[in-house]
């Protein structure tokens, strides 16, 4: 948007902003205002680990390569520190080859496809894909296009089920992406569980996405761990990194 004439600018802006400011048309039912101000407390969450139980990290009993997607709006940065346990346990930690999530736009969504292929062809064998809250739904998707390219996905905190409004991020998300969040970019069903093994983290404690959303039903996904972790927690503490070590020796 930024090569857009002044004035086309404006107009693509007051569009993006009259996204965010639609109302919620359907009965979704964000986190509370209480677990959303908690989320702000994350810087921290290191301090906290600190603390706190420590993970206790062992050699991987199948060392992987993964791929981390990060959630909206953050940065690979974020995970930097998962990535950093990840690889002291045997596993080898890639990013996901772009910078700050801004969305699932077609555009995003195929250059991170372009870069599974890479990794994929690379390492000649399947990529475990882990997606924090919107890295996830992404994860989901390119499992579902190569599955023969996909060991297995983790989401955490991601909201790939119920309505795409029970968070309280849709209206920035919106805005930011220029698209509803009921209206992606690319053809799928977001709820329909790839045909790989696909495990959802989530917590009761998620002040970002409705625990249900990030849970899902049965058959929308093999498995659903829970933690006590924040939204920003998923991917900041000992509890969670702890569930994915162990979740990724998982036979």
């Amino acid at each position: 948007m930024a090569t857009l004439p002044f004035y086309e600018q404006r107009a693509e802006w007051g569009r993006r902003l009259a996204l965010a400011a639609e109302p919620c048309a359907d009965d979704a039912r964000p986190p509370s205002l209480r677990l959303f101000f908690r989320e702000w407390l994350y810087p921290f969450l290191p301090i906290k680990r600190v603390f706190g139980p420590k993970i206790g990290i062992k050699p991987a009993a199948k060392p992987q390569t993964v791929m981390l997607l990060p959630g909206f709006g953050a940065h690979p940065i974020r995970m930097r520190w998962m990535a950093r346990q990840l690889e002291k346990a045997g596993h080898e930690a890639k990013r996901w080859g772009l910078g700050y999530n801004l969305g699932a736009t077609e555009w995003r969504f195929k250059r991170v496809e372009k870069r599974l292929k890479k990794l994929y062809k690379k390492r000649r064998e399947p990529i475990t894909l882990v997606g924090w809250s919107l890295g996830g739904v992404m994860a989901r998707e390119l499992a579902k296009l190569h599955p023969e390219r996909v060991a297995k996905v983790v989401t955490m905190g991601s909201p790939f089920s119920g309505s795409p409004r029970a968070n309280n991020g849709w209206r920035a998300y919106q805005a930011i992406a220029g698209h509803r969040v009921d209206e992606p970019e690319i053809d799928t069903v977001v709820s329909e569980k790839p045909p790989v093994e696909t495990v959802a983290f989530w917590s009761p404690c998620d002040g970002i996405v409705a625990p249900k959303c990030a849970c899902g039903k049965p058959n929308e996904r093999d498995r659903a761990v829970a933690l006590r972790c924040t939204h920003m927690g998923f991917v900041m503490t000992n509890e969670a990194m702890t569930a994915l070590l162990s979740e990724l020796d998982r036979d």
